[in-house]
């Protein structure tokens, strides 16, 4: 089912490795089969460092390089040895909330499929897991349109917002650095993002010359539970630059995956493995950019396929409706409001997504244009998105979205002693679905937004102060109906360095979030979380006022830090349940009161130079105001992790206990409480240019039966069981 890999245009290159590929694109009948894809990929990456010319290497390293901010750093010029948040350009300890970057080594020894279990480790983060193929993060509780996505800086654009049996189109092995914003600073991208702001950064657009006129990267990765096989590189070139003018710097990369049904723990009633819990997917991206000592303005083009199945999928629900606020399914009334004809078990095989995406992204940034201005960012994208939900060979419902945005922003030089940037954003989207679940009418729409961020650093103190304003547009083109909204959000922060290594932090922000097209005009079966969806046409904006409360040491032998947070929403959109008929929930969005209270903390004690210990953990409360939860809030959990430094390894043993979750909504169940064993170990070495890793992890090690509580069909698939993964990685 997984179709060719064809996403690597032809190369003007000496290199064989690209004239291979080349030819492979002119006869996709000679391609090598899927499970073998991964190590082609990371061969041809290999193969076109060793054949790269080295008269092309020569010129590319004579031409001017940029400044080494920007070679060192993230796209925008930050320093990702310090630690800098490439959103903002401040340090992570700097910032009036908690954020968290993972940079390269950590994601390596995070690394997953997707992108919301890439995260799920981080204090506060969870994943809405929905088998293996879509997964998104959840934060603090949050999920959905309320956690924004960006590929570096740039609205994702795919339907994952819609429904979370859509897939993530980002790449995690593809990913340099991923930041996780909060407060003043997530009031840049969106304004409904009340749970934080995920902003994946990659090199598909090159921002600087390679130090040595070409730069790369190849890896492979394996795993137990599912069969895995995955592959990736990484290529960065420069052309040969004339005096005075600008480099072009040339970037490919590409990622394969072929992964089965995975094992879930022992003890589950429904067998050994999850059905349909399969994920294929491969992503290739090419860019091209143009490089001075100013700046730089590039284009690249992205194109993902993937295949992946559906658990839990009940087709015994089709032909159900809705009557008022009951279900009915089938031909007769059971005499209590109900009709029970097609109730039952399950029918059929499971569904498929079959999704393409393509995608083209623009970043440009000019450093020091004119007096009294830092820097000029240019953003955008286009995205043409597609995926087919495919039933016994016949494509049941089809789902498009195609996407445009845009954004400038001014970054000024301090004017008494304020730093900050000033921005517009403008976003237009089409989305569309067709077929037997089409429980959404095609609908446009478009968001205007400005926005601003300064800075003020006095002695010890920090001060941050954020402003943004969004109008917003939808139209339903099957009803000609017509919703406007607009919102106007402040967040104000500060940090206090009170003494050598400590720092407190606190922010608060009052902010609106505008419904979305399916809160406001869904209506129909949606068979994938067992729901029948019934949008509310009169939703108002949510308004949200948070505070958010830190205190930590981040220097010496004892390390800690300890945040709390509390939101108060006012007319919160959520989705309530008002009948169920044999595991069918008739689901009505609207809106109530609602609050979000809840802590992470983290504590780690060095006990010599080789051995540390963390405790950690994290936990969440979110109900109504008449003390109803709310649906699907993750349970609060501890751990307890090692580090050790033996014989140049690092090497790491992992205790993770999640409590039990018994504060449900209406119609939900309980999820019991687990523990997971997990063991990681890696090792790096030089050899000549090249910078090499191996790596191997093992996660739940004592194959223990576990459920998300944060899943619509957590008990159709569980979390996965014993699994082994191991890959090697080749920095050049």
């Amino acid at each position: 089912m997984q179709s060719p890999v064809r996403f690597f245009p032809v190369f003007s290159s000496p290199c064989e490795a690209f004239s291979l590929q080349a030819a492979a694109q002119r006869n996709t009948r000679n391609l090598p089969p899927a499970a073998l894809r991964p190590v082609v990929l990371a061969g041809l990456g290999l193969c076109a460092l060793i054949c790269a010319s080295p008269a092309m290497a020569q010129s590319a390293a004579e031409a001017p390089a940029a400044p080494a901010a920007t070679q060192a750093g993230t796209g925008d010029g930050a320093t990702l040895g310090e630690v800098t948040v490439s959103a903002t350009g401040m340090a992570a300890s700097d910032m009036a909330t908690p954020v968290q970057v993972l940079d390269a080594d950590a994601l390596l020894k995070r690394q997953a499929a997707t992108l919301g279990e890439t995260l799920a480790a981080e204090p506060g983060i969870n994943a809405s897991h929905f088998g293996a193929g879509a997964s998104r993060p959840i934060i603090r509780g949050m999920d959905g349109a309320r956690v924004s996505i960006l590929s570096d800086g740039s609205d994702l654009q795919d339907a994952s917002t819609v429904s979370p049996d859509h897939a993530v189109t980002s790449e995690p092995m593809l990913a340099r650095q991923m930041e996780v914003l909060r407060g003043p600073s997530a009031l840049l991208y969106s304004a409904g993002a009340m749970g934080g702001v995920v902003n994946v950064l990659d090199n598909k657009i090159p921002t600087a010359v390679p130090a040595n006129g070409i730069e790369g990267s190849a890896q492979l990765q394996g795993s137990t539970a599912d069969g895995q096989a995955a592959g990736a590189f990484s290529l960065t070139g420069a052309t040969p630059a004339k005096s005075g003018a600008g480099t072009l710097v040339l970037h490919a990369e590409g990622v394969a995956r072929n992964a089965g049904d995975y094992r879930v723990g022992s003890g589950w009633s429904q067998g050994g493995k999850v059905a349909g819990s399969f994920n294929r997917t491969d992503t290739g991206s090419l860019g091209l950019s143009w490089v001075t000592d100013k700046g730089y303005l590039g284009l690249a083009y992205t194109r993902q396929a993937a295949n992946y199945g559906l658990p839990g999928h009940n087709h015994s629900f089709e032909g159900c409706h809705a009557h008022d606020d009951h279900l009915h399914c089938g031909a007769h009334d059971g005499g209590d409001g109900h009709d029970h004809a097609a109730g039952g078990g399950d029918a059929g095989g499971v569904p498929v997504v079959k999704l393409l995406s393509e995608r083209w992204d623009l970043r440009g940034e000019w450093r020091q244009p004119t007096a009294g201005i830092a820097a000029v960012r240019l953003r955008g994208g286009f995205t043409d998105y597609h995926h087919d939900e495919v039933e016994d060979g016949q494509v049941a419902t089809s789902f498009k979205n195609r996407a445009h945005d845009l954004r400038m922003e001014v970054e000024h030089e301090p004017i008494a002693g304020w730093r900050g940037t000033l921005g517009l954003q403008t976003m237009q989207r089409r989305f569309s679905a067709q077929g037997e679940e089409a429980y959404i009418q095609p609908t446009d729409t478009r968001r205007d937004s400005l926005y601003l961020l300064e800075e003020y650093r006095w002695q010890d103190w920090s001060l941050q102060a954020a402003l943004r304003h969004d109008r917003q547009s939808i139209e339903a083109q099957a009803s000609d109906e017509k919703r406007s909204h607009r919102a106007t959000s402040l967040s104000l922060g500060t940090v206090w360095k009170f003494m050598p290594g400590y720092s407190a932090t606190a922010s608060y922000t009052n902010g609106s979030r505008m419904p979305t097209a399916e809160e406001l005009f869904a209506n129909g079966l949606h068979m994938a979380t067992s729901t029948y969806e019934r949008g509310n046409a009169d939703l108002k904006r949510e308004r949200s006022q948070a505070l958010d409360l830190s205190v930590g040491k981040n220097a010496g032998d004892t390390t800690w830090k300890l945040s709390a947070y509390h939101y108060r929403i006012k007319d919160y959109i959520y989705g309530t349940t008002l009948d169920e008929l044999d595991g069918l929930q008739l689901l009505q969005y609207t809106q109530g009161d609602a609050r979000f209270t809840g802590w992470e903390a983290q504590l780690r004690q060095r006990l010599s130079s080789q051995w540390a210990v963390t405790v950690f953990g994290d936990g969440v409360r979110a109900r109504l105001d008449n003390g109803s939860p709310l649906p699907r809030i993750p349970a609060q959990r501890w751990g307890l992790r090692v580090d050790g430094r033996i014989q140049g390894w690092d090497t790491m043993a992992e205790w993770v206990q999640v409590l039990r979750q018994n504060r449900t909504a209406a119609y939900e169940s309980e999820t019991p409480a687990y523990g997971v064993l997990n063991l990681g170990a890696s090792y790096r070495w030089k050899s000549g240019a090249n910078t090499w890793q191996v790596y191997v992890k093992g996660q739940n090690l004592t194959n223990r039966l576990a459920y998300a509580a944060t899943s619509f069909i957590k008990m159709q698939a569980p979390l996965m069981g014993r699994n082994l993964t191991a890959g090697v990685k080749v920095d050049f």
